[in-house]
């Protein structure tokens, strides 16, 4: 063989590999948005894998942490615990907003309840109301779920509609939104929160006040982009400043026109 030849053998082996592979993971409430737009994304670059799991907001960060994945999606905003330890570990976390969320207050379709304030809604996650006829129901018992700990969306609705409080001790928590869903469809007095884009036929949205009764809105796509609807977030990415070139191209498609239109459709509010 040449020995020009194999010089230049020898080079490209010795050139880093550019790899169009990247890994997701994270908030079951950005999952269904991102799955979409990753295969979108894929059939207009063929060259391009992009792998993505969900499992929760902070299983995602600690990913991100462990190098397990490039994109870490969240449904709440980064603790600075978690910023402390990336940086501490020489990550250097970036974030960027992809949409906005609206949750959704859900109750079995059986449930006559069409309406409930901030108040009550406190009161029955923290076990203070615990039969549906102190808030105009049935006499039955209420079955309270929650997503599990990891998860951004019950860091959300504790801030905002528990005010900071803590949970009753008795809640039942789910691992996946998709258990939520379940579980109230399946349970006459149970009540549960999702997030917007999950809401189908099984279960039934309530509507909700946060102006002590005087102004009950319906969850939405038009109700949360009105900023009529009171209980809205916004939807991240966080990736490691070092890995901007990798993750680059799929967050500037999601934050494109096109990929905007696309999330407006799938029932989440775009940025």
């Amino acid at each position: 063989m040449n020995k020009h030849i194999i010089s230049l053998v020898a080079l490209l082996c010795c050139l880093p590999h550019i790899s169009h592979a990247q890994r997701i993971k994270g908030s079951d409430t950005v999952l269904p948005l991102t799955q979409t737009l990753s295969e979108i994304y894929m059939n207009k670059h063929p060259e391009a894998t992009i792998t993505v799991t969900g499992g929760g907001s902070g299983v995602g960060i600690s990913a991100l942490l462990d190098g397990t994945t490039d994109i870490a999606m969240a449904s709440r905003a980064i603790k600075f615990s978690e910023k402390m330890k990336l940086k501490q570990s020489g990550h250097e976390p970036c974030e960027v907003i992809v949409a906005y969320d609206a949750l959704a207050v859900i109750v079995n379709p059986g449930n006559p309840v069409k309406q409930l304030t901030r108040e009550q809604l406190e009161k029955i996650f923290r076990g203070k109301i615990t039969n549906w006829k102190e808030v105009g129901g049935e006499d039955a018992k209420i079955i309270v779920y929650s997503r599990e700990t990891s998860s951004g969306t019950y860091e959300f609705f504790k801030e905002s509609v528990l005010q900071n409080k803590n949970y009753m001790s008795g809640v039942l928590s789910m691992p996946a939104t998709g258990a939520i869903i379940q579980s109230v469809s399946q349970t006459r007095g149970a009540i549960g929160y999702v997030g917007l884009a999950y809401l189908n036929p099984m279960v039934k949205a309530i509507s909700v006040s946060y102006d002590g009764g005087h102004n009950f809105v319906y969850p939405s796509v038009e109700s949360a982009m009105s900023k009529e609807y009171p209980v809205v977030r916004p939807l991240y990415y966080y990736y490691d400043k070092a890995n901007e070139a990798t993750v680059t191209p799929f967050i500037q498609y999601i934050r494109s026109e096109e990929g905007q239109a696309e999330t407006l459709k799938l029932g989440f509010i775009p940025r």
